[in-house]
């Protein structure tokens, strides 16, 4: 149980931490407070504690579909916020200081969604062995040495996002968040599969023999990149589409930032 808690709660960890990791660079690059982590952790934290005590009625909805379509449409949401964080982040690198109060919201509810999305799968596992005594310190050990693996390479992407030159810092972060949004779109057709609400399709490939989900590295590339060792043709289509209107979008964004001379933008807020 040590071992199967410890890859559990790290997957749910992983990919919120990093998600996180990356918003928090953001907020430095931009000179912005800190702060609004607080809100959206403590948001995310108490909605996972209300979601996962009331996950027998959530998924008693829709004929029993109501837990998967819920967590497709808050994966859904979380890739629309970090559309929106990405462009504003490109909006404001020229120092144009605008709709930073509609960013620093964006990132509190992507962290909060995110946070309640992932931290709800770790206290439904965790409040299903609290009556299971010898097997309950095993489970909390696991979970925590899972958790702190999580934290520790969230805060690793951190430091090295800071550690960068600033203009690489934010292409880097645009990039990661991209993958990041793909993976969430990739997720999110795997659960309305999973509701049929679409239809079911074998996998594509499978690639576990070389790279398990279970593995450290596993683990890493599903919240970083959304690998899956068993896609199907519409989750890989998911995938495409989300990463392709992602680099659109943000490269629209780019170049429209470039043309509009920052003084003249400055006249259009006033």
């Amino acid at each position: 149980m040590l071992l199967t808690s410890v890859i559990l709660v790290l997957r749910e960890v992983l990919e919120a931490a990093l998600l996180l990791s990356i918003l928090l660079a953001m907020s430095h690059y931009l000179g912005l407070r800190t702060r609004w982590i607080l809100m959206a952790l403590a948001g995310g934290i108490l909605g996972s504690i209300a979601y996962g005590a009331g996950i027998g009625i959530v998924s008693q909805t829709f004929d029993g579909m109501g837990q998967e379509l819920l967590n497709a449409a808050m994966q859904f949401a979380i890739y629309g916020l970090l559309l929106l964080v990405g462009i504003l982040l490109i909006w404001n690198s020229a120092g144009r200081q605008q709709y930073l109060l509609l960013l620093q919201w964006s990132m509190v509810l992507a962290v909060a969604l995110a946070t309640l999305r992932e931290g709800s799968e770790v206290y439904v596992y965790l409040i299903a062995f609290r009556h299971q005594t010898d097997l309950l310190q095993s489970v909390l050990l696991g979970a925590l040495i899972g958790a702190g693996i999580g934290f520790s390479i969230g805060a690793l992407f951190y430091y090295l996002l800071l550690g960068l030159p600033r203009r690489r810092r934010l292409i880097f972060a645009l990039v990661l968040l991209s993958l990041i949004g793909a993976g969430l779109c990739l997720q999110a057709v795997q659960l309305l599969e999973q509701a049929d609400w679409l239809p079911a399709q074998a996998p594509l490939w499978d690639s576990s023999t070389l790279l398990s989900e279970n593995s450290l590295l596993g683990q890493l590339l599903y919240a970083l990149l959304g690998y899956e060792a068993t896609p199907t043709l519409m989750a890989v289509i998911a995938y495409i589409l989300g990463l392709s209107l992602m680099t659109a979008l943000l490269g629209w964004a780019w170049i429209k930032s470039r043309a509009v001379p920052y003084e003249y933008a400055q006249g259009l807020s006033e």
